[in-house]
């Protein structure tokens, strides 16, 4: 396998600087090249101040910084290009432009010499239809910012050779970044894994379950996700987020896990874009970086009534039971509650009135707790609509006893953290199903791409495979919301107690003919 040394960049932007000062950085001759007059020439100087900035930090050997700089030039022309070994095109997000910039590279680079696109969202067979030479076109999916994002996607189109993928990830690797393989599918990975996230968060939105600032620091507090989604969609801005969302819904041919939600095009009509506006999910006076904190204030409790408690599982009911033990709670043991006990139920799925019902409690009596979630950083209660206040009351000021954060949310199938990292699981499943990646890859493109705190799939085996199951046949059941059904590959793990990191066993792909 030839080890690619002289690279080329097209597009001077900031995906084509952090590729080009990578590389120059990892010992390739880099040359950078821009339609616009001057732009390469800029691009250059800004990475040798950046460069120059990693001398000054001490991140960096200063003669390793000037040879850097030595091997990379900006270039006036294409024709420049025609000896390099690998060109990148970095330019605009237009399937027909990059088509156009494919062909007319194929024109003057080497016949030996490989294309990659850095798209995040357009199909890599597409891009390489136009081209004489489709096999030696390939995905290389940088993520910004580039230095720093250590994550790359390798992409293959239908038509790439299998020798170009592993000569990429080589130079992924000599970049000192991370090199995932995908299947071209849309979204490829992250994008596609990250698809769960904040469309849930909008359903829930949608549901009335609770305001967009409850529902970020629920999942920042209880799930550990290092921002809440209307945070993010705010951070990101609704003009780029809401054109993916729409772009991967069409390209499934609007399959449900992927629905986008009405109220996003009318933000986006109201210019509420998110923190570049002043104005998203959240507020940002005068240039505010971070979106407000939400608190609700702990109900003061003078005759605390005894519990009585119930879960849908043996874990919710160890948790559930432990921290009560805790919180110091009057815990009946018998098998119907007295009179007067609050009944403190850990549904996985339901809402609190199914619980109620199926356990055939006074629903004034009933509030329900959420036991997947880290009961040591929040708790998050949900009454039923006739939940009296007083025992609302009652089961906040006794969950906030050792200063753990309370979250009060409106009655919910599922809660808040069950149905979302239900739907994160789920969706990392079924791109193992269908094979776009291995589960490997899809655990480490999901936590170094999106920065969860675990792979999906790792994180799936924390929470239990029976469990998520369970959650999400109850959700489907009770929404009719064909989002919610589950995946085979969870599915088919659960029913076995496999880990879901389990790959299929390999079938070999022939027919047998009997002899006649």
């Amino acid at each position: 396998m030839n080890s690619i040394e002289k690279v080329g960049i097209v597009g001077a932007g900031a995906m084509g600087r952090g590729i080009a000062q990578v590389a120059a950085l990892a010992g390739c001759s880099v040359q950078l090249f821009d339609a616009r007059e001057g732009a390469a020439d800029e691009a250059c100087q800004a990475i040798a101040e950046q460069v120059t900035r990693l001398v000054e930090k001490g991140r960096l050997d200063a003669r390793q910084a000037t040879q850097a700089l030595e091997r990379l030039t900006a270039v006036k022309q294409l024709d420049a290009l025609a000896d390099r070994h690998l060109v990148i095109e970095a330019i605009v997000e237009d399937l027909g432009a990059k088509q156009a910039l494919l062909r007319d590279l194929e024109q003057r680079v080497g016949a030996d010499t490989l294309l990659a696109s850095n798209t995040s969202s357009l199909s890599i067979t597409a891009l390489a239809a136009v081209c004489r030479d489709p096999g030696r076109i390939a995905g290389l999916h940088f993520f910004n910012p580039v230095p720093l994002m250590r994550l790359v996607e390798v992409v293959d189109g239908l038509a790439t050779r299998a020798d170009v993928a592993p000569r990429l990830v080589a130079l992924v690797q000599r970049l000192g970044h991370q090199a995932v393989r995908a299947r071209d599918t849309p979204g490829f990975i992250v994008n596609h894994a990250g698809r769960a996230y904040a469309t849930e968060a909008l359903r829930i939105l949608a549901e009335d379950v609770a305001s967009p600032a409850l529902i970020d620091a629920v999942l920042r507090q209880a799930a550990g996700f290092a921002m809440g989604p209307f945070e993010l969609l705010d951070l990101i801005g609704l003009d780029v987020s809401l054109p993916v969302m729409e772009s991967v819904y069409r390209q499934y041919y609007e399959e449900p896990r992927y629905r986008p939600h009405p109220l996003l095009r009318q933000m986006l009509a109201a210019g509420h874009l998110g923190r570049k506006s002043g104005q998203g999910f959240h507020a940002y006076p005068a240039g505010a970086r971070q979106a407000p904190r939400v608190t609700q204030p702990v109900p003061a409790v003078a005759d605390m009534p005894p519990v009585w408690m119930s879960a849908d599982d043996a874990t919710g009911q160890q948790r559930l039971l432990a921290l009560l033990q805790r919180l110091g709670a009057r815990v009946e043991q018998a098998e119907r509650p007295s009179a007067q006990a609050l009944c403190l139920l850990a549904p996985l799925g339901d809402d609190a009135s199914q619980a109620a019902a199926q356990r055939q409690l006074d629903p004034r009596r009933v509030v329900a707790i959420d036991t997947l979630c880290d009961l040591d950083h929040q708790r998050c209660l949900m009454p039923t609509p006739l939940t009296a206040p007083d025992y609302l009351n009652a089961a906040h000021a006794l969950c906030a006893r050792d200063g753990v954060s309370v979250a009060v949310i409106r009655d919910s199938t599922g809660f808040i953290v069950q149905r979302t990292l239900a739907s994160v699981v789920n969706l990392a499943c079924d791109l193992a199903q269908q094979g776009i990646a291995d589960v490997l890859d899809i655990d480490t493109a999901v936590r170094m791409g999106l920065g969860y705190p675990q792979g999906p799939l790792a994180w799936g085996d924390a929470l239990g495979a029976a469990r998520l199951l369970q959650i999400l046949q109850r959700l489907h059941t009770l929404s009719g919301d064909p989002r919610y059904r589950p995946s085979p590959w969870l599915r088919r793990r659960a029913s076995l107690g496999l880990s879901l990191r389990q790959s299929e066993a390999s079938v070999p792909d022939v027919i047998s003919v009997p002899e006649t």
